[in-house]
């Protein structure tokens, strides 16, 4: 046996190598980041601790069940091929991995977790967009990974010559052995708990506390957190459900004295400030990746200027927060006003793909036609299944566009997507139905490929970066809002403006909160010129919209209707959700809750981009923790009971 474990033992060395090089290259390229947080001492250190807890997860198969094998004669050559093939298998994932983990870190802010995952799912407009913005690297990849998998099967994981069957002895000693250091390795304790990420979480930034973790073991505990999903995630904290309820409806300014149905706790009957002879249509333009940082009324750089005229003709919000850092995740909130769970958006999970409370099924029951528009493949991401089954009538995406434009690694650009929403709502008001429609653009999304024929000057060189996109994005709508408010259909809609997220979210803080800052604007016929400076979150503007339109129903949503004074007059606060933290943020106050260790409660402001702990300042806040955690809650026991839905 002693060949048979060194040869284990190389391939732990190479591991270690593999993940050590890697950590040190991501250290001097946030280096900035790394000593103002832990330094190196710490995260090498723990680094090499997480890296033995992959170790032990890696050779609990070669070291404890193949070994058996090598007993007989016939097995013994099948033991020591499968072990090569095992070792060497899990190098190339490791490398690969790790290979990876420099773009994704620059795109995520963070190591690979389900999100990487994820987009495996979805191979042609992932390669489409990896290969315009990171070309150098999939060509070393390429070249790389098949030449170190040569190096390692050739030299480093070669097999002896002579493979004779071993004594039982020996195999037997080497097994007990293998099962007493796996598990201590995967333990990595003596403590009551193993470690877990939230072991190396000691600094407040999100980023820095996952540089000890090698890529591998953090992708591997994101998919063994996705066992939490059936419940809508994990907690936070503890709260009967009575007063998780309670608390929610009261910070929603929900009235306490309703009586609440036991299968709805929150659906109340939603009375509109705004009354109308008839009602008027809704269009929500969900902006690709707008972030207030490319937004010039916004403090931004001037690259918006559409959106900055139209800013003064509406009702503009000034600090509006999304709820998260995916497309699916504001749509989560724009279209059905569902709080953020630390589990994915309900747009993917099992349980909301039908009969879940959104704007489409509440308008379709009084007669609008619903639609999604959208320039490319409306099942990225689950939306296709998830629209059509709670409410959205007709899907519009790239197969419905005529040939002759311009299509980009995420399908048909912003103009084309504009033009043909512009000719669907010509044609619903004709036909005399009120309409509800959401328009999902791309145009601003990595790797940044639109048309470009000279019609607005570029804002820098090369053309494809993301803030010439975000300007032929502005550009594009700008166009649209000329030919709408021409048309026959102006009078009678309500636009709603607003990003899904922020472009590649991250920052030196447990939640970058200045990241989460985006536009959000109601414009049409009817809307007045106004602006509203308090907190809010993307949850508020679906009841919103409802008032602005008109429209009278039954909505279990926590969102307020801010075109009320009396929700104005409410503490503004918004909540976000950061990878597995999420931030309660309210009157410049934040509570930043984090799984398997206190809450931190600190002091924000719009002009800051750090939060500062609450206890260097004065005591702490037991109220807000209490309403943070039961908003993050809510969503989760809306989802594992079903509770988030409509009126019957």
């Amino acid at each position: 046996m002693r060949l048979y474990t060194a040869l284990l033992l190389r391939f732990a060395l190479v591991v270690l190598g593999v993940t050590t090089l890697s950590r040190v290259f991501l250290g001097f390229q946030y280096l900035e980041r790394l000593q103002a947080a832990q330094g190196w001492g710490y995260v090498l250190l723990q680094g090499l601790r997480f890296d033995l807890v992959l170790l032990g997860l890696l050779l609990i198969i070669p070291g404890v069940l193949l070994p058996w094998l090598l007993l007989s004669r016939r097995t013994a050559d099948l033991g020591w091929r499968l072990t090569q093939l095992y070792l060497l298998a899990m190098v190339l994932v490791i490398g690969f991995l790790e290979f990876a983990t420099p773009s994704f870190v620059e795109e995520y802010d963070t190591r690979p977790n389900y999100l990487f995952v994820e987009y495996l799912r979805y191979p042609k407009e992932v390669l489409a967009t990896l290969w315009g913005a990171y070309p150098a690297q999939l060509l070393a990849s390429a070249i790389l990974l098949p030449a170190l998998g040569f190096v390692l099967w050739k030299r480093v994981l070669r097999l002896p010559t002579e493979r004779r069957p071993q004594s039982r002895l020996p195999v037997l000693g080497s097994v007990l052995a293998w099962v007493a250091l796996c598990p201590l390795a995967i333990r990595s304790t003596l403590d009551h708990r193993a470690v877990n990420p939230s072991t190396v979480a000691t600094s407040a930034d999100a980023m820095v506390n996952t540089l000890p973790l090698p890529s591998a073991y953090t992708l591997a505990y994101a998919l063994y957190e996705t066992r939490l999903e059936n419940e809508g995630g994990y907690h936070y904290g503890e709260l009967p459900d009575a007063e998780v309820f309670a608390e929610v409806r009261r910070t929603a300014g929900i009235p306490a004295d309703a009586e609440y149905p036991k299968q709805a706790p929150t659906l109340h009957e939603f009375v509109p400030s705004r009354k109308h002879e008839r009602p008027l249509n809704l269009v929500i333009i969900l902006q690709e990746s707008l972030g207030a940082e490319f937004v010039g009324a916004l403090g931004g750089p001037p690259i918006t200027p559409r959106l900055d005229a139209l800013a003064e003709e509406g009702l503009w919000f000034s600090q509006l927060y999304a709820t998260g850092t995916r497309s699916v995740r504001g749509i989560e909130a724009v279209f059905t006003g569902f709080l953020p769970t630390p589990a994915r958006s309900i747009v993917k999970l099992p349980r909301t793909q039908r009969g879940v409370f959104s704007l489409a099924s509440l308008l379709a029951e009084q007669g609008y036609h619903t639609s999604f528009l959208y320039g490319g493949e409306a099942h990225f991401d689950n939306m296709a299944r998830f629209f059509t089954g709670n409410g959205v009538q007709e899907i519009i995406d790239e197969k419905n566009f005529p040939e002759g434009g311009f299509v980009g690694s995420w399908g048909h650009c912003d103009g084309d997507l504009f033009r043909l929403a512009h000719e669907s709502f010509s044609r619903w008001h004709a036909e005399g139905r009120p309409f509800c429609s959401l328009v999902f653009t791309s145009s601003n999304h990595s790797p940044f490929d639109f048309p470009y024929d000279g019609e607005f000057p570029l804002h820098e060189e090369p053309k494809a970066t993301v803030r010439n996109a975000v300007k032929y994005a502005d550009y594009a709508m700008g166009e649209f809002f000329d030919q709408a408010r021409a048309s026959e259909y102006w009078d009678d809609t309500v636009f709603l403006v607003v990003a899904d997220h922020n472009s590649r979210v991250r920052g030196a803080s447990l939640v970058p909160i200045q990241r989460f800052h985006i536009p959000g604007l109601f414009l049409g016929g009817t809307i007045e010129p106004e602006k509203i400076d308090s907190t809010c979150s993307q949850i508020d503007l679906l009841p919103t919209a409802l008032s602005s339109i008109g429209v009278r129903g039954m909505i279990p949503c926590t969102g307020r209707d801010l075109t009320r004074p009396e929700m104005r007059a409410l503490p503004g606060r918004a909540i976000m959700q950061y990878h597995d933290h999420q931030a309660y943020l309210e009157e410049g106050r934040v509570v930043v809750l984090r799984p398997d260790q206190q809450p931190l409660i600190g002091d924000w402001l719009p002009e800051a981009t750090q939060i500062r702990p609450r206890e260097e300042i004065e005591p702490q806040d037991p109220e807000l923790v209490r309403r943070a955690i039961a908003h993050s809650l809510f969503p989760q026991l809306a989802y594992q009971y079903g509770l988030y839905v409509g009126a019957d």
